[in-house]
């Protein structure tokens, strides 16, 4: 895959707003190749950042949780993983590009990672990260197994962050389930001593090592994804998609009145 990114004029960057305020969530203005060329060129050694792919479920669970939403203002990147919200925003007059987690996880191991680098990895079972070694050809895989019920298990979740330390990677690809992987990433942060990318993107490694089956790229492009999963995995994904999913109609009609009346006052601003 050849990345292309257009080049933009001082004054075309200055123009383009660095976030955008969307449902709840501020997602970075950037699109997919954008995304993967700023991890590409960052810094192996430099201080710990994250990066966040916010779906449908995410942005439900931020408006009741009171725990994801400080974790994701941590973020470093915040791009989002859904096709079904890119449609939202698209009906809302709003361009928020799509960058799906698992698409960003495949596309850096096809064109980024060097297959003599370290790679640490947390989260995943034995057989996917061992497929996934053998299907890239990496010599280097530092992988971490935590235990079950992470997001109440601080130690757990602190022995992850010791991992992360003492396994400098470049990249560090946190598949644990949301918020747990955030919970790992904030804890890296805190620590001060690791470097690198935590990389948030939950069952990806599970694609690429054949442990499930991502959608045809015809469902995809139709934004029924969610529906392959659906079918495949009805007993773990019912409850997320046919009961949480549906919640994000209010979600979007009160940022939509939230919208209106934002306007509304900057018209009158406007006229004073």
């Amino acid at each position: 895959m050849t990345i292309h990114t257009p080049i933009l004029t001082e004054r075309e960057r200055r123009a383009k707003p660095r976030h955008i305020w969307f449902l709840n969530s501020a997602f970075d203005n950037i699109d997919f190749p954008t995304t993967v060329l700023r991890l590409a060129d960052r810094d192996p050694e430099a201080p710990f950042a994250f990066v966040v792919t916010p779906n449908v479920d995410h942005l439900v669970r931020l408006r009741r949780d009171n725990v994801l939403a400080p974790l994701y203002a941590q973020a470093w990147l915040t791009v989002c993983d859904s096709r079904v919200l890119e449609l939202i925003a698209s009906l809302s007059g709003e361009e928020v590009d799509v960058t799906p987690g698992s698409d960003l996880t495949e596309t850096l191991f096809n064109n980024v990672v060097m297959r003599h680098e370290p790679v640490t990895i947390i989260g995943g079972t034995r057989e996917v990260v061992d497929n996934v070694k053998a299907r890239y050809g990496l010599r280097d895989v530092r992988w971490h197994e935590p235990p079950m019920g992470l997001r109440n298990n601080p130690e757990a979740i602190a022995e992850c962050a010791q991992f992360v330390a003492d396994n400098p990677s470049r990249f560090i690809f946190l598949c644990v389930g949301s918020p747990q992987q955030e919970m790992i990433a904030e804890a890296c942060l805190d620590r001060g001593d690791c470097t690198g990318i935590g990389l948030c993107v939950g069952a990806s490694l599970d694609f690429l090592g054949g442990k499930a089956e991502r959608a045809p790229k015809w469902m995809q492009r139709a934004r029924l994804e969610w529906l392959h999963r659906l079918t495949h995995e009805p007993k773990r994904m019912w409850k997320r998609y046919l009961v949480d999913g549906p919640k994000i109609a209010f979600l979007w009609w009160e940022w939509r009145k939230a919208r209106a009346k934002l306007r509304e006052f900057e018209k009158r601003l406007a006229r004073i």
